[in-house]
């Protein structure tokens, strides 16, 4: 399933601030197992299933992907854009991307004499075959997002796609919701992590859980000249330590450990020196909720290729479960 799920996920549209269409996808998938799902005014989608603890765990996953925002149309057709979350220029030149409305253009950049790794945001254009300005504002309008066209593929355990980070952490939690937990279980799935993790802390506030789990992406240090990690594909899911948004408390890093530990699955230890998840806001929610983070190795984020090995994701439901079955 959870390899259905994903290639469902990815396919679907949803940048930062407009995530309906992957909400909805996610919807589908999620309402046969729930009692209730919800949209809060945020947009985070809420998917519910009830206990008899008397405890709530909130497992998160954001739906948000890196985009491209139009700016301004010039007089010959092409589009300027803007970055909707850390989106590097060199890595979108000579890129095919794709419009909520199905329009697709190629991404390219100006300069004679530059090169591309020395491209500026401001230097980027997205070339839509329009051939002026009318008919290119006939196609898309200014505001509208662009997101990577980068279909999911998978060969042996890799899969590789545009929208890996947090696709996947999307189909752990929906792989969650299919399984038996005698705690109030909350599916949550995010929006607009990507600029500056804004869905997790609203979502964390109305549900306030004992336990929140966040699922994310963390660069992976396996391939050639990246830089330094021990974190590498196919050696487990990570236990997160710290990253630039958070210490994880001993506690719950403790209780993750231990979990993963009896179901017998191997785990690596992720610590960050920048860069953050849902689950910095989350532990700074109220006055400060018990969170972790559970990560998935990923090569190449924020590209058109991020690539993840699935049997780590397997991992992740499998410490997943074993947390869903022990005590709060």
């Amino acid at each position: 399933m959870l390899e259905h799920d994903l290639y469902a996920l990815t396919a679907a549209y949803g940048p930062s601030g407009r995530e309906d269409g992957v909400a909805e996808a996610i919807r589908s998938l999620a309402a046969p197992h729930c009692q209730r799902i919800d949209r809060d005014p945020l947009g985070n989608l809420i998917a519910y299933k009830p206990g008899a603890s008397g405890k709530t765990l909130m497992l998160c996953a954001h739906m948000d992907q890196i985009g491209l925002m139009v700016t301004d149309v010039d007089p010959s057709g092409y589009l300027r854009v803007a970055a909707v979350g850390g989106l590097q220029p060199a890595y979108a030149i000579a890129r095919q991307v794709a419009f909520q409305s199905g329009v697709l253009g190629t991404v390219f950049f100006g300069g004679k004499d530059k090169k591309p790794q020395e491209a500026k945001m401001e230097d980027l254009f997205i070339d839509i075959g329009a051939k002026d300005q009318a008919a290119a504002e006939a196609m898309v309008s200014i505001g509208d997002v662009a997101v990577f066209h980068a279909p999911m593929r998978v060969q042996g355990s890799l899969a590789t796609g545009g929208a890996l980070d947090d696709r996947l952490g999307c189909a752990v939690v929906l792989e969650a919701l299919r399984q038996p937990c005698p705690h109030d279980l909350y599916g949550v799935f995010t929006v607009q992590e990507e600029v500056g993790t804004r869905g997790a802390g609203p979502a964390a506030y109305g549900i306030q859980p004992d336990l929140a789990i966040a699922l994310d992406v963390t660069p992976a240090g396996d391939w050639p000249e990246a830089p330094p990690s021990p974190i590498a594909l196919g050696k487990g899911p990570a236990l997160k330590l710290m990253d630039g948004s958070v210490v994880v408390s001993q506690p719950v890093r403790e209780r993750m450990a231990q979990a993963a530990q009896a179901a017998g699955i191997p785990f690596q230890r992720e610590v960050l020196k920048a860069g953050g998840t849902d689950t910095g806001v989350i532990s700074r929610t109220l006055t400060g909720i018990a969170a972790g983070c559970i990560s998935f190795p990923c090569r190449y984020v924020h590209t058109p290729v991020e690539t993840v090995d699935l049997s780590d994701a397997q991992g992740a439901c499998i410490w997943i479960k074993a947390i869903m079955e022990g005590n709060l």
